[in-house]
């Protein structure tokens, strides 16, 4: 049994003026990308030989350069070509919000192309995450399409196994089988479905409950992406049944599971603590004990921003901080990294930090000490072990303020994070993230989390985003 492997992910917010290139993805090819497919045993049986491909990671960034995606997708297709009269079944990990120059999705561009080459009937199963935008063509090109059902995405690995297991199976017993699609008029950030908050928690149970179900394979919610305007834009059901005998079944469990997400549109809300900027300001600064973690959630880079802000920065400058101790984690600046890169620790500089991008990442002059250099090398995110770029801790002169400086957008969520580049958050009263939610381990260490509602390319108030290409009437866009 030959099953090629590949796997294309990136979440790209068109709401940035980066462009996500070729520099800007985590590569790997052949066996170096096992490491990355979080697959525990899946395809570890003996009559399974796995061709590996390409990973290809790109995160969360901009819109991706042609140049770049035709390089990933045809290094894909090429590998296809070469092996098929070989392949039994095909296993993709893609994320579902990709959005590339000239051609739109990504991710519907790969699985198109790959029907072209492999014909209607080849198993090719998709692991995806929930933040993903579909289309029933795209579903309908897949034999097995499930999403991550936890946010955050704790259960990466699960799923992926349950994909590939399945595609082991239906290649063990050949059966044609083609998932049911269903395309709601419910517009969603990630930050309104977080699955521990119902109504989602109570969603994931109903999908649970229909997959015991003999005759459906499996069900699941895909809550859709909206930082880029797109027709594709907004949440999806999809159901797969376990024949085609059982195709008249499906549709009617797809009806009742959008019919049930549907019903609780008006239940979707903001996870945790929710503040504007002084009250979630007072509200940390009068804390006795820390830590306090707020969330730059206009800057969230989680969801593709660039995590250049210096809005925040540039208020806790002006307040009375009370003696107590802040850590911004972090603020992207290339420019002034490579400045410090070439300074040794200890050593005082006078900085201009912010890349002048517009209003919210205006530059803040700074007279700092380098505390620590390091590199995000060997710590996790959302499970995968990879290189997410340098950072700098500095110390702010005459403020109790440490800020981290990176070269990238990397997110700063778990403990390891913080300690690759020389800081405990236990050491700080209060603490400022680049995420919109405060995730898993923040919550349960902190004294209290406040998702500060603040402006940028992630802002959370979705009435506000200017969509013209998406499905009208949309919740809640559209009063329905």
């Amino acid at each position: 049994m030959n099953i090629l492997v590949a796997k294309f992910v990136l979440e790209a917010n068109a709401n940035i003026p980066q462009k996500c290139d070729i520099q800007n993805v985590d590569l790997k090819f052949g066996v170096d990308m096992f490491d990355t497919l979080q697959l525990k045993d899946a395809l570890k049986a003996e009559d399974i030989h796995i061709i590996p491909t390409i990973s290809a990671n790109a995160g969360s960034s901009g819109i991706m350069k042609k140049e770049c995606f035709d390089y990933i997708e045809s290094y894909i297709l090429r590998a296809i070509k070469e092996n098929i009269h070989s392949i039994d079944g095909i296993y993709l990990h893609l994320h579902g919000a990709s959005y590339v120059e000239e051609i739109g999705s990504g991710d519907h561009h790969i699985l198109k192309e790959i029907r072209k080459i492999v014909g209607p009937y080849l198993p090719i199963g998709i692991a995806c995450d929930p933040h993903g935008n579909l289309t029933k063509e795209y579903v309908e090109n897949a034999t097995i399409i499930r999403s991550y059902r936890e946010s955050p995405h704790t259960d990466i690995e699960e799923t992926n196994y349950f994909v590939a297991s399945h595609i082991v199976e239906l290649i063990r017993n050949r059966k044609t089988i083609k998932p049911i699609y269903r395309k709601l008029p419910l517009i969603l950030g990630g930050e309104q479905s977080v699955s521990t908050d119902e109504p989602v928690r109570s969603i994931n149970q109903y999908l649970d409950e229909l997959e015991k179900d003999e005759r459906i394979v499996s069900a699941s919610w895909h809550v859709g992406y909206l930082r880029h305007d797109c027709p594709e834009a907004g949440c999806g059901i999809v159901v797969v049944p376990n024949d085609e005998k059982d195709r008249d079944y499906a549709n009617e469990v797809a009806d009742r599971l959008a019919r049930y997400v549907w019903d609780k549109r008006h239940e979707f809300h903001y996870t945790g603590l929710t503040m504007q900027f002084e009250d979630a300001f007072n509200a940390a600064i009068e804390m006795e004990e820390g830590p306090v973690f707020l969330t730059d959630s206009g800057d969230n880079v989680t969801s593709g921003a660039m995590g250049v802000n210096t809005m925040m920065l540039r208020e806790f400058l002006k307040k009375d901080l009370k003696n107590k101790s802040i850590l911004f984690a972090a603020i992207q600046d290339q420019k002034t990294y490579n400045v410090l890169s070439n300074k040794n620790i200890g050593d005082q500089v006078d900085i201009q930090l912010g890349i002048n991008l517009d209003d919210l990442s205006r530059p803040v002059p700074l007279h700092v000490t380098i505390k620590h250099k390091g590199r995000q090398v060997g710590t996790k995110m959302f499970g995968e072990i990879g290189d997410f770029g340098g950072c700098i801790t500095v110390s702010v002169t005459d403020a109790p303020i440490d800020i981290i400086i990176t070269d990238s957008n990397h997110p700063f969520v778990e403990m390891e994070e913080f300690k690759a580049v020389g800081v405990d958050y236990y050491d700080y009263a209060i603490t400022v993230v680049k995420i919109g939610y405060a995730f898993p381990e923040l919550v349960k260490n902190g004294k209290k989390a406040i998702m500060v509602l603040t402006d940028g390319a992630t802002i959370q108030d979705t009435t506000r985003l200017p969509f013209k290409l998406i499905m009208r009437p949309m919740y809640p866009i559209d009063e329905i």
